[in-house]
């Protein structure tokens, strides 16, 4: 498994940042505090905050691993709420982040899935702010990938996709409907919300249509609240913004990682993004799904190792 003979570190710092915006957010530092900045955080939008495998394959002898809970995710509080809640939000909190903890130097990134989104454009913000990347699970939040989710994957899931466009009625679009739906106050709209294409995502992760999208509760409701908001918006970026803007990160350094057969985020994410930054080194894993041992096995060993080179 995964975490055989993975030691769960405790962080050595953590709380939260000081309120903004009605948000309060939550972050945790662990490994070495003079050691090199190294920050991260979870996927979704809307995940569930940042996990402690994230650690796998970081030297925390000699970094210093710096975690954000995005806004209404995981501790950061009050949990689902989407007013005040963009990826603009999102870099400024990660640069006030910084600043809080009075870091000057050069960061590291790593992010996989929407992190790795998070990520890039952090980057693009703050070029000179960072020293490598590791990415992995790519998603660029982009046309592409809109067609891939709302149209071209129904070669493959015709029964699925008929079920949510069911729902789809006049002008509206699938996105739109579905947040609608997650933002009613009625149980039974939020509940096909969840179930239906808030689960998709979970469907194409890992090829399982019979896989149900488990209890609605506070939890699963804030979270997919969240991540049908960003869909409906774009994802809060202006169209194919990370790869209009490739060029002021294309010397920095990059390790990616992907999955063959990633049916959430194809590998056509990745492929670009490393055709466009010259220092970046690309690993393919052949495996299938968004997530899996192969993958994270792999990420784990070519992470260190590229840690390692500094």
């Amino acid at each position: 498994m995964f975490f055989a003979g993975f030691f769960e570190p405790k962080a050595f710092n953590e709380g939260y940042l000081p309120e903004a915006d009605g948000h309060s957010v939550y972050f945790a530092e662990y490994g070495n505090p003079k050691g090199t900045p190294l920050l991260t955080t979870h996927g979704g939008p809307g995940g569930g905050g940042c996990k402690p495998r994230y650690l796998q394959g970081i030297n925390l002898k000699k970094y210093r691993v710096i975690m954000l809970d995005q806004r209404g995710c995981g501790k950061s509080t009050p949990a689902g709420e989407m007013k005040n809640n963009s990826m603009e939000d999102t870099l400024f909190d990660f640069k006030r982040l910084l600043d809080y903890l009075n870091i000057k130097e050069k960061v590291v990134l790593k992010g996989g899935s929407w992190a790795s989104t998070v990520m890039l454009m952090f980057a693009e913000r703050y070029p000179k702010q960072v020293k490598k990347m590791v990415l992995s699970q790519v998603f660029l939040a982009d046309k592409m990938n809109d067609d891939w989710i709302l149209e071209q994957s129904s070669l493959f899931y015709p029964d699925v996709m008929e079920k949510i466009k069911a729902e789809v009625h006049g002008w509206r679009t699938i996105p739109e409907t579905y947040a609608e739906l997650i933002n009613s106050r009625k149980p039974e709209e939020q509940k096909k919300a969840v179930s239906l294409f808030g689960n998709y995502e979970r469907v194409l992760g890992n090829f399982d249509v019979e896989q149900e999208a488990g209890d609605l509760d506070d939890k699963a409701l804030a979270s997919n609240r969240i991540y049908l908001n960003y869909f409906a918006k774009n994802f809060t970026l202006k169209s194919n913004e990370i790869m209009r803007n490739v060029k002021k990160i294309a010397d920095i350094p990059a390790l990616i990682v992907h999955n063959r057969l990633d049916f959430v985020c194809p590998l056509k994410n990745a492929y670009d993004l490393h055709k466009a930054m010259p220092n970046s080194k690309l690993v393919i894993v052949p495996e299938k799904g968004h997530v899996g041992t192969l993958l994270y096995k792999t990420l784990k060993r070519e992470t260190a190792d590229f840690l390692a080179e500094d």
